[in-house]
């Protein structure tokens, strides 16, 4: 390892130890990294300059002066993240550690050949950057995540049939955004949010229970997409191959016809909030399209497990619903599974409710932030 890059990872060592320490000094990042005070005094000096550590408190001592304190600033720099669904646009700002500042959300209808939808996302970035009170110079970047596949370099839709946009790219789509911006298959980023700074979630397979069907492969810490950009599109998995239900990809029986969110509310006009209410008060018509969708559900969460043998999390718009109804969940689950475990110990809801493929696709540019310190 040449010397500058020993530096760098130096900077980066510390950096990640105040974030992880709260509030720390200097003598605590010699000892706790085994640096010389004079590499970690300059390192200390560089962050301030860059306004990402703030060093006037004091660490308070039972005997002699009180060492100054070393903190990170969360707000430093932050990322704003967009998902762009067929009847609404999400955004949110994202700090440095990962906590959304703010949530904005606008129905509109999907149409990328509207110049004024177009508008529509560079105002709603607009919005966010002036709401959560973000410099220029302090946005890292905008993150847009859209329900198909997208190349490597987030430039293009490599596949989006469930809206009809296979092909459009980030140029025209990102036509009224002046910042930095890429593309970013919503799966994946939703899963990658799912997964980013925890500390025991590094193998895990996410499932995304909305408008389609969804799926991100996530290997330690990083997701795996596949030798084509596909891997974890569990939405075309077989599920009822006799009798099923066309999907849009032309297929019958797929995973995404019996438990995309659509399955639910299209019995409450499109309103999922709504369905679980009038399940949560025993309506028949609602506790029977449940009963159906967790029988469903189940399959898939073991076909999964057999294949995989990681962490499952059941995210998307119905995941942001799940938790009343795991324990269910689990007994259907157990009663399929061929092997002497429980589903309690791998099968868990969502951390992130609302926005998960908006927040991760922000904090996609703050994990690269922290890589390029």
């Amino acid at each position: 390892m040449i010397a500058n890059d020993i530096k760098v990872k130096n900077r980066q060592l510390i950096y990640q130890f105040i974030r992880a320490q709260g509030s720390v000094s200097k003598q605590d990042i010699v000892f706790g990294l085994q640096l010389s005070l004079p590499t970690v005094t300059q390192n200390l000096q560089y962050l301030k300059a860059q306004g990402l550590i703030d060093d006037s408190q004091k660490i308070k001592n039972t005997g002699g002066r009180n060492a100054t304190a070393y903190t990170y600033i969360q707000d430093a720099k932050a990322a704003i993240g967009i998902y762009i669904s067929a009847h609404h646009m999400n955004g949110v700002a994202v700090d440095l550690s990962g906590n959304e500042m703010l949530t904005v959300r606008k129905r509109i209808k999907f149409d990328l050949d509207d110049d004024e939808y177009l508008r529509q996302l560079g105002r709603i970035v607009e919005e966010i950057k002036e709401r959560a009170n973000i410099a220029d110079e302090n946005l890292l970047g905008v993150g847009i995540g859209v329900p198909g596949l997208v190349s490597e370099d987030g430039e293009e839709v490599l596949y989006g049939l469930t809206l009809n946009f296979t092909g459009k790219t980030r140029t025209e789509i990102a036509k009224y955004i002046p910042y930095r911006n890429r593309l970013f298959h919503d799966s994946y980023v939703a899963g990658y949010a799912e997964v980013w700074g925890s500390d025991h979630l590094e193998d895990v397979f996410y499932i995304s229970l909305s408008n389609s069907i969804g799926g991100s492969v996530v290997m330690n810490g990083e997701i795996y997409e596949g030798s084509s950009h596909k891997g974890g599109e569990i939405g075309h998995m077989i599920i009822e191959p006799n009798n099923g239900k066309t999907c849009y990809c032309g297929g019958k029986g797929c995973f995404d016809t019996v438990c995309n969110a659509g399955v639910l509310d299209q019995y409450t006009d499109g309103n999922l909030e709504r369905f679980f209410q009038l399940l949560e008060q025993q309506d028949e018509t609602a506790v029977k399209l449940w009963d159906e969708y967790l029988d469903y559900l189940a399959v898939a969460v073991v076909n999964i497990r057999v294949l995989f043998d990681s962490v499952i999390i059941l995210g998307g718009y119905v995941g942001a619903y799940i938790d009343s109804y795991m324990e269910e969940l689990y007994r259907r689950v157990d009663a399929r599974f061929p092997f002497d475990e429980s589903a309690r110990e791998y099968l868990i809801p969502c951390r992130y409710k609302v926005e998960a493929a908006a927040a991760g696709a922000a904090i996609s540019y703050i994990e690269e932030f922290f890589g390029a310190i």
